[in-house]
């Protein structure tokens, strides 16, 4: 009898400890948490505050209309610089056909002489207005004239494209562009005017000498 007193007053006193427990629990829960001093902002809350708010979408037509137009100038102003950029010759900003320590000296071969081919655009609006003259000499010489100019063209990108191909295997041996690609690339630059080509000529025919 005396073991199950001892007993029952140990169970008591050990739900009277969990009692108290539970209790300190709940005062310190409920208690208000004392500030440890300024909350360090989060990344997005202070790029948020610097920026200001995000402006909520559109909700009608007109006013996204309102929101491009207001947008305008900033774009045009980035338009107009990765234009500049791009006639530079930047390879951030140039096609991927222009890209490249090869192609910019396919280029520099190609902008450093004096081609007939690139009189081939004016001469064919020439051609085009002759063969509209119901004159049959003149249709007949325009004719002849236009068949002349075409071998002339062929020969000439013809010969174009061997000198790039030599040039570029001199100063790139390791690079992987085919003959053909490299003379059709020149090709098609050789026929554009001068002012016209992109990006914008780095040398002019008095470098000619320069260019290897």
């Amino acid at each position: 009898m005396k073991f199950l007193r001892r007993n029952t007053a140990e169970q008591t006193a050990t739900v009277d400890a969990d009692e108290h427990g539970d209790e300190a629990t709940r005062e310190n829960a409920a208690a208000p948490t004392r500030p440890k001093g300024r909350p360090t902002p989060k990344r997005r809350e202070s790029e948020g505050k610097r920026r200001g708010p995000v402006p909520p979408p559109p909700r009608t037509q007109r006013e996204a209309f309102k929101r491009m137009r207001r947008n305008k100038p900033e774009r045009r102003k980035a338009a107009a610089e990765r234009r500049e950029r791009m006639m530079a010759g930047d390879d951030r900003y140039l096609m991927p056909r222009d890209r490249g320590p090869v192609r910019a000296h396919v280029r520099d071969i190609v902008d450093s002489r004096r081609h007939l081919m690139g009189l081939f655009m004016p001469l064919v609006l020439v051609v085009f207005a002759a063969t509209l003259v119901r004159t049959p000499l003149v249709q007949q010489v325009a004719t002849v004239f236009c068949l002349a100019l075409l071998v002339t063209m062929i020969f000439e990108g013809t010969m174009l494209g061997r000198l790039v191909t030599k040039r570029v295997r001199a100063k790139f041996p390791d690079a992987r562009d085919k003959g053909i690609s490299l003379g059709w690339y020149a090709f098609t630059r050789a026929m554009q005017l001068r002012k016209l080509r992109v990006p914008r000529p780095r040398v002019t025919p008095k470098d000619i000498n320069q260019v290897g």
